[in-house]
């Protein structure tokens, strides 16, 4: 018998089956026994594992009974951590509740064992039941203490199978299914074919929680929007795939009209504040969403298009929810593709900046340059930034971008400063990725110093999507340690995305640089010249200096100058031109300023 049963534990047997098998073993071997074996849960809760000779309405009728000092003979025993003999079940008190279930049965006596864990907790009881009123024979407390020897052994073996199956498909964190558990769900329910949905989730600001309040903190906004996702009904299985984003599988859904649905039953479900402490967190999630059948046939092909539903929704309806469609995963293969060519084309130095005068609005003299990049293709055409554009939104494509840049800028600055060529600075651009690394001001510092530029020189330009699409401060507090460092920062495209005049408040920059929407509007649209003379007022209140962007008229010039615009930049005076063409405008157009030492780094 021992042999038989540690052989199928040891096999994987399901432990009911194991434990069924045991008391078939024992009942052939003891003659008018009927053996039942409960597990006791961690509530003290009695639950059925085996009794294969009992009703199953008895086995039904006990299952959820407390154990207490007066709750039959298992009850009881686990309640008294000691086994329990009831000769006689008709007068014994401790069964005064539960005879009338055991009577009609032919059930008269019972004797019922503990079984108990490693650490000494009682985890199930291995009782005999006769239909006599008697007590256990030598022989039976025997053959019980080899049973519950053998009970306690596959209990234990069935909690610690259980404990790594958990460990290995449930997220620690959450307790939700976890990216293993969510594979293969998924790939499952493609075998099947039925419909379903996919929905991926991400945590909105999730970074600026963990960066201002801590990570444990972070942790349990976590749970909360787990907790939340787990309470959306049977038809939505939440999994955590890793760090803040979720996969939920939609049952049933069989369009993108009821995916949508289901979406914003989600977001309704997930928002809210969320207390940690004594601080509250306001949570926010975006969502995006494929269809199983519609949008792939394949676990791989359904999970790429939800991504690249995510992505767009994250680009575009940050807190919201989009569907796939067939467009998104155009784009997305072309912004792969277009990373590979910028790739290619840093690597072969096909990446050169171009260089667009900023002017004195009432001389038309050259103060300044706007470095912008420009891509030279394998044929010898030139094209624009925007031609790239959403290459740029991979965090290292852009790193490496601007990387390439400073190191030219530095180059030609370096080349001007020696023929002494008049120019105040460059303006240079900086993107999200330039502050993912945290290393920006030691870049910036070292690749001007190998030149031995001195930072004055440089305006870093940062767009208002980069200060605001971070959700921290944590591109705020890199920009204020450049300025520290002497280099001018600009805010690249006031006005037209996430910033607000009431932003310059807390933004630590030097120059505003006005969008040329507002520009190109100035004398057509009353509205355009209300912010621009708005801008300028608070510009000059908060001590910061003016460039008007995309200036193409004469009547727009006339009416900046009007409201006091001192400095702008457009097609009017020039488009971006090479390095050698920008030379020739600054020897002929450069404002010539008191004649000083040329300029070293270490001077």
């Amino acid at each position: 018998m021992q042999t038989e049963v540690l052989e199928a534990v040891a096999r994987g047997v399901d432990l009911g089956e194991v434990g069924a098998m045991l008391c078939r073993r024992v009942e052939g071997v003891a003659a008018g026994v009927i053996c039942s074996i409960l597990l006791i849960d961690e509530a003290g809760i009695v639950r059925p594992l085996a009794g294969p000779s009992l009703p199953p309405a008895y086995s039904a009728a006990i299952n959820g009974v407390a154990i207490g000092p007066c709750a039959g003979s298992c009850g009881t025993a686990a309640w008294r951590k000691e086994p329990v003999i009831v000769t006689d079940i008709e007068t014994d008190p401790l069964w005064a509740d539960y005879k009338a279930l055991a009577l009609p049965l032919g059930l008269l006596a019972c004797w019922s064992s503990p079984i108990f864990d490693a650490d000494g907790k009682v985890i199930a009881t291995f009782a005999f039941y006769y239909d006599t009123r008697r007590g256990p024979t030598a022989f039976e407390h025997q053959l019980v203490d080899t049973c519950v020897h053998l009970c306690a052994l596959a209990i234990e073996h069935e909690r610690v199978r259980a404990r790594n199956h958990h460990l290995a498909y449930f997220d620690v964190l959450t307790e939700l299914p976890n990216r293993a558990h969510f594979n293969a769900q998924l790939a499952e329910r493609t075998l099947v074919g039925d419909p379903f949905g996919l929905l991926l989730l991400d945590i909105d600001h999730l970074k600026l929680v963990n960066d201002s309040i801590g990570h444990a903190a972070g942790d349990a906004l976590i749970r909360t929007i787990a907790r939340r996702l787990a309470a959306c009904g049977p038809d939505i299985l939440p999994f955590r795939l890793g760090g803040d984003e979720m996969a939920m599988l939609v049952i049933g859904c069989a369009d993108h009209a009821a995916l949508e649905i289901a979406a914003r039953s989600v977001l309704a479900s997930v928002s809210g504040m969320v207390l940690v402490g004594e601080q509250s967190i306001d949570a926010h999630v975006t969502l995006g969403g494929a269809l199983y059948g519609v949008d792939g046939q394949d676990a791989d092909t359904i999970c790429q298009n939800a991504d690249f539903a995510l992505y767009q929704a994250k680009q575009t309806h940050r807190g919201n929810y989009v569907g796939f469609r067939p467009d998104l995963r155009t784009a997305m293969v072309e912004r792969i593709s277009m990373v590979r060519q910028l790739d290619a084309a840093m690597a072969q130095g096909r990446v050169i900046p171009h260089y667009q005068p900023i002017v004195r609005l009432e001389t038309a003299e050259i103060v300044g340059l706007e470095a912008l990049a420009r891509l030279v293709m394998p044929d010898g055409s030139v094209v624009s930034a925007g031609a790239f554009h959403a290459a740029l939104a991979d965090p290292r494509i852009a790193y490496h971008l601007t990387g390439q840049m400073l190191e030219q800028v530095a180059r030609d600055i370096r080349g001007w400063l020696d023929a002494g060529i008049p120019f105040q600075h460059v303006g240079v651009n900086v993107t999200t990725g330039d502050f993912m690394r945290g290393d920006l001001a030691e870049r910036v510092t070292t690749l001007f110093g190998a030149h031995q530029v001195p930072l004055s020189h440089v305006v870093l330009e940062v767009n208002e999507s980069v200060f605001m699409g971070g959700s921290d401060q944590a591109v705020p507090r890199a920009v204020e340690a450049l300025r520290e460092q002497g280099i001018l920062v600009a805010l690249d495209d006031f006005g037209t995305g996430f910033a607000s005049l009431t932003h310059l408040l807390s933004f630590p920059v030097d120059v505003i640089k006005i969008d040329r929407s507002f520009v190109e509007k100035l004398g057509s649209d009353p509205s355009s010249g209300v912010v621009v003379r708005a801008i300028l007022d608070i510009a000059r209140r908060l001590d910061m200096k003016v460039i008007a962007e995309g200036i193409e008229t004469t009547q727009q010039v006339a009416v900046l100058r009007q409201f006091g615009c001192l400095i702008g930049q457009g097609y009017l005076f020039s488009r971006p031109v090479p390095a050698s063409d920008a030379t020739q405008m600054l020897r002929l157009f450069g404002q010539k300023l008191p004649l000083r030492p040329r300029a070293r780094a270490n001077a």
